[in-house]
């Protein structure tokens, strides 16, 4: 699935439109936070997949607690502490808890992306975050005033100020080889975002000109996942995805549409990565969704 993004605005509210794949409960997350995703510059398309903006306000004494099931890539994050790198969560779900009022101006990197950025020879180690030195000296005033922006309700201004600093960390790391497998990556989450349900790692490889070894090798050198797990995984977001949109799905019929041939399997799958089994996330989304509707009470 595909976000299009507005040529003059390059930006979508995205827990009201567009796909919220890896958030859990769209319709829950709407009550406690604000969601921009914004189109990166063209020519940092190769590295940057999106930027995203979150703003909050919430009661005092409140808080609010969100569940992402992660992508398998990198993000780099202006807060209020300063920017920091974020390689992919370690585990199969990632939490955030927010209070008061705020907001984070993040850039969700393209597979590969983060290795290439931060200089590394591998991956990165799963769960790892610290500072982003990547983007250089002036990476604190421009992180503040990303951050103004964003509270300001301008996601796009917020991004373009950041933007230079992305920039510049790209055009210092890009080498022919990254700059290959990144375009090698691209094509094969691509794929893997089109394929048929069921799709298994020899047929994407032949989809792609390649063989599942060339590919498992790609994925382990600048991803840090298998080809396998980010089929799995995508099942998973799609599923999810599938019952917050409608939580009356069957999911008998919801398994073989993303590609299980066994229900169990399916829920093993679901549970590790969400949490909690298909049938009790798809009772929470309907609940949310109910209570989001005019007239009506959850």
């Amino acid at each position: 699935m595909r976000q299009v993004f507005d040529a003059d605005n390059a930006v979508t509210q995205a827990l009201e439109s567009g796909p919220t794949l890896g958030i859990v409960n769209p319709a829950r997350a709407r009550d406690g936070f604000t969601l921009a995703r914004v189109q990166p510059a063209p020519d940092l398309a190769d590295v940057v997949d999106w930027h995203w903006v979150i703003t909050w306000d919430l009661p005092p004494g409140g808080t609010f607690t969100q569940t992402v099931v992660p992508h398998p890539v990198g993000q780099v994050v202006a807060e209020h502490t300063g920017f920091l790198a974020y390689a992919m969560p370690a585990g199969p779900s990632d939490e955030r808890t927010l209070a008061g009022s705020g907001a984070v101006v993040g850039t969700k990197l393209r597979p590969g992306g983060y290795r290439v950025l931060l200089g590394l020879t591998h991956p990165g180690e799963r769960g790892a975050v610290g500072p982003a030195d990547l983007l250089g000296l002036a990476a604190g005033s421009a992180g503040a005033e990303a951050l103004a922006q964003a509270a300001a309700g301008r996601p796009v201004a917020a991004v373009r100020t950041v933007t230079p600093l992305l920039r510049a960390a790209a055009e210092r790391a890009r080498t022919p080889r990254s700059t290959a497998a990144l375009a090698g990556l691209r094509e094969a989450f691509a794929t893997i975002a089109d394929a048929v349900p069921g799709t298994t790692v020899a047929a994407l490889a032949a989809r792609l000109g390649t063989t599942p070894r060339s590919l498992q090798r790609l994925f382990a050198d600048w991803v840090g996942v298998s080809p396998k797990w980010v089929l799995q995984r995508h099942r998973v977001h799609l599923a999810a995805e599938m019952l917050g949109r409608d939580p009356g799905l069957d999911l008998a019929g919801l398994a073989a549409a993303v590609g299980y041939y066994d229900q169990a399997h399916f829920t093993g799958d679901f549970v590790r990565a969400v949490g909690v089994a298909p049938g009790e996330h798809a009772r929470r989304c309907g609940v949310w969704t109910a209570a989001s509707q005019p007239g009506t009470r959850a």
